[in-house]
C-alpha cells in the first residue's frame, strides 16, 4: 500500500519510490493519471487499471499474481490508499491467504488538513464523501450529528458550497469549520469560519469552486457537557445519600468541576 503525493510531486519519499520501481505490478486507478508521476521519478513498471468499478472481477486475478511470488504495489489518484479509495478487497484476500501486506505511509489529505486547521485532533472521525443529494446529505449528517470529536470530509469543490450549506442545517450553522483546498498545491488555501459563513464564501467565490477539498467541522460539544452533568448529578446522589444537602454539594462541585450552587439547586429539587 503505497502512498503517493496529493499534490506536490516532492512529497513521494523515497522508500515509495524504490518499492514502486521493484514492484511486478502497480495496480492504480487511473493509469493515465499515474503515469505521469511514475515516469517523472524514472519508474515504468506495469500499470493495471484497479478502481471501484472493477475491484470485484481484478482482486482474483492480483490475488493469483501474489500467490506466484510476485509483488504489487498498490496507489490511488493521490494520497493513501484505502482512505476513500478501492483496495480494502485486496488487502482482506491477501490477508486471508497469509500474504504480507505491507504500508508504505506518506501523504493524506485527511490528515494534512487536520494539522493545520486548528481544530481538536484528540478525537475526529473520518466520514468519506458526503453524499450526492440534499436529503441523502441531511440524513447522513444525522449519522454522526452528535459526534464529539471533529468532523472531516471530502468533497469536490464545485459541490462544496451545497454540501457545506447542508452540514450547516443538519449540524448547526454555527459549527466552527475549516475548508482546505488544493492540498500542497500552488493555489492552497485554507477557510476558517462557521458552517453557514463558509458556504456563503465558497457560493461567492468561483476560484473555491476549484479543486477538492478537505472539510473539517467541530464536534458537538454538548455531548461532553451533558455527560459531565450526569457525573455530576451520579456523584451528588451517592454524596446527598449520606451527608446534608448543602456539604453534598461542596464536595461534589470539588470532585467534579461542577457549580456548588446548580449542584445544591439540583439536590433540593430532588429531595422535594
Amino acid at each position: 500500500m503505497v502512498a503517493t503525493p496529493i499534490g506536490n510531486r516532492d512529497d513521494l519519499s523515497p522508500r515509495a519510490q524504490a518499492v514502486l520501481a521493484e514492484a511486478d505490478v502497480i495496480a492504480c486507478e487511473d493509469t493515465r493519471h499515474s503515469r505521469p508521476l511514475l515516469a517523472a521519478f524514472g519508474i515504468a513498471g506495469e500499470l493495471l487499471s484497479y478502481h471501484e468499478h472493477n475491484e470485484d472481477q481484478l482482486t482474483p486475478r492480483l490475488l493469483r499474481r501474489l500467490q506466484a511470488g510476485e509483488s504489487i504495489a498498490l496507489i490511488s489518484d493521490a494520497g493513501t490508499p484505502l482512505i476513500s479509495d478501492p483496495g480494502f478487497l485486496l488487502v482482506r484476500a491477501a490477508r486471508e491467504e497469509g500474504i504480507r501486506v505491507e504500508p508504505i505511509p506518506g501523504p493524506c489529505a485527511a490528515i494534512c488538513a487536520l494539522s493545520a486547521a486548528g481544530l481538536p485532533s484528540d478525537r475526529f472521525l473520518f466520514v468519506g464523501f458526503p453524499p450526492r443529494t440534499r436529503p441523502q446529505r441531511l440524513a447522513w449528517c444525522q449519522g454522526f450529528a452528535k459526534e464529539p470529536g471533529t468532523l472531516i470530509c471530502y468533497e469536490s469543490a464545485r459541490r462544496a458550497a451545497a454540501t457545506l450549506s447542508d452540514l450547516a442545517e443538519g449540524l448547526g450553522s454555527a459549527r466552527r469549520a475549516v475548508v482546505a483546498r488544493e492540498l500542497t498545491k500552488r493555489f492552497e488555501t485554507f477557510l476558517v469560519g462557521r458552517l453557514a459563513e463558509l458556504a456563503q464564501q465558497v457560493a461567492t467565490s468561483p476560484e473555491q469552486q476549484l479543486g477538492e477539498m478537505v472539510i473539517m467541522i467541530e464536534g458537538d460539544a454538548r455531548v461532553d457537557d451533558e455527560r459531565d452533568r450526569a457525573e455530576q448529578l451520579r456523584v451528588l446522589g451517592i454524596l446527598a445519600a449520606e451527608l446534608p444537602l448543602k456539604q453534598a454539594a461542596a464536595l461534589a462541585a470539588a470532585i467534579t468541576g461542577g457549580a456548588r450552587n446548580q449542584l445544591y439547586t439540583a439536590a433540593l429539587r430532588a429531595r422535594d
